[in-house]
């Protein structure tokens, strides 16, 4: 695969930012009002520029696209999923390959995730499903939602406690159980250099009452984290130092989140702090910027914040503007096996009939390997015959769509053009600014 043409908005070689602050291995580098930011984390396998986009390659693998293309199309670093990976083909497996990067031959950083949002949407057969489809629902804006909720047609597969989560596999229907310390064992053997704590993630059809005490379990989850981790970290010394970074929960409500925002910033295990703290649970599209702004005023200003699971053109200027630093989200790549391709101009899909004699790239602004290479009539084409060439051919093109736009969101945040290019991409995108 030939090298993609230039790209001013697209860091080339790694920052060099000096010496990274002691614990938390990020500097920030500028700001744009009063939260956004752009900077750098430090790890041992390399420096991500930040605002980031991480695209999810689940079990270890960006689906359809080698990790050759994912770092050429500009990807700095891939989330893979602690809890598939520790179903398939095993924690203990990949630590005896080297960890999660030399596993799947990628260079760069790595993140996993604790496990936590799998246990809970598959257990409740909600699948990635968490918030949209109650958004305006009175279950969504009320304190009487159901606790125990599942799924139409399915069974629950996963029970919590205050001591973790008893499960069945997804695959066979086996028994297993997370713990926070299991979960920390899970990552270390991934050897990801960026890991989450166990939490447990809630709806929005869970009641008040509910979230405070998921808020409270994944609150004493976290200080085992902590524990476990310095344990691990102490006892593996043939492994490279992994960042632990906290979960905030606490779902729309805004004394819940700042609550989870104070108490995992100031954490603090026989010396053992969080490097880092990820925004997760169920929100609502609309309260996005809202709720990621009460947690970053809450949060440590020298530490770095990921917004887990958005993609969406809209949500990353709200995002990053509300101060979160990195994002993942599997949307890229999903849709792109379904057709959709993301463009300046919006998304569309491409086994629609007027693509079949198009032959132009799917967008002509994009400089990703399949615009400069092919034209949308042939892969309108690949869909039609079901070549899997389509699912390939797309997941780059939308992998490079999202991690363009958010380098040029990084580079409108060094050089003071933040607004501006707001406005533009979303205006052209959506067909008025947001």
């Amino acid at each position: 695969m030939t090298a993609q043409s230039a790209d001013p908005a697209r860091p080339a070689d790694p920052v060099d930012p000096g010496p990274a602050p002691s614990g938390s291995g990020f500097e920030i580098l500028a700001r744009a009002g009063d939260t956004a930011r752009a900077g750098v984390i430090s790890t041992p396998h390399g420096q991500i520029a930040t605002p980031a986009f991480v695209p999810v390659g689940t079990k270890a693998t960006v689906k359809a696209v080698l990790p050759e293309a994912m770092s050429e199309l500009g990807a700095q670093a891939l989330l893979a999923n602690a809890y598939h990976l520790y179903l398939q083909p095993g924690h203990d497996l990949i630590d005896e390959a080297g960890g999660l990067g030399a596993f799947m031959n990628w260079p760069g950083p790595t993140y996993t995730d604790s496990g936590g949002f799998q246990v809970m949407s598959l257990g409740a057969g909600f699948k990635k499903v968490l918030s949209s489809e109650f958004s305006g629902g009175e279950k969504a804006r009320t304190s009487s939602g159901e606790d125990d909720a599942v799924a139409e047609g399915k069974e629950r597969l996963a029970h919590v406690d205050d001591d973790g989560v008893t499960f069945r596999s997804f695959l066979n229907g086996d028994v297993h159980r997370f713990t926070p310390e299991v979960s920390m064992q899970i990552q270390h053997g991934l050897g990801a250099d960026i890991m989450f704590a166990f939490d447990e993630l809630t709806t929005l059809m869970n009641s008040r009452g509910y979230q405070e005490q998921a808020l409270e379990r994944t609150r004493r989850w976290a200080i085992r984290c902590l524990a476990e981790h310095a344990r691990l970290t102490a006892e593996r010394t043939h492994r490279p130092y992994q960042q632990l970074w906290g979960v905030i929960q606490g779902a729309q409500y805004e004394d819940l989140r700042r609550r989870a925002a104070r108490d995992l910033g100031v954490m603090d295990s026989d010396g053992q702090v969080f490097d880092g703290f990820g925004i997760g649970g169920a929100l609502e599209k609309e309260n996005l910027g809202t709720i990621v702004g009460w947690v970053t005023e809450e949060l440590p200003e020298d530490r770095p914040r990921h917004l887990l699971g958005i993609s969406e053109v809209d949500d990353l200027f709200v995002a990053i503007a509300a101060g979160a630093d990195t994002f993942d989200c599997v949307s890229p790549s999903r849709v792109a096996r379904n057709s959709a391709v993301y463009t300046a101009t919006g998304r569309v899909n491409l086994t629609g009939s007027r693509f079949r004699r198009r032959f132009a790239p799917i967008d002509e602004t994009c400089d990703c390997y399949t615009c400069t290479h092919y034209t949308a009539a042939y892969v309108h084409h690949l869909f039609r015959a079901k070549e899997m060439l389509s699912a390939t051919l797309c997941t780059i093109h939308n992998e490079r769509f999202v991690v363009r736009l958010v380098d040029r969101i990084r580079a409108s945040l060094l050089s003071g053009d933040f607004d501006a290019l707001r406005e533009e991409t979303t205006g052209a995108y959506y067909g008025s600014p947001r």
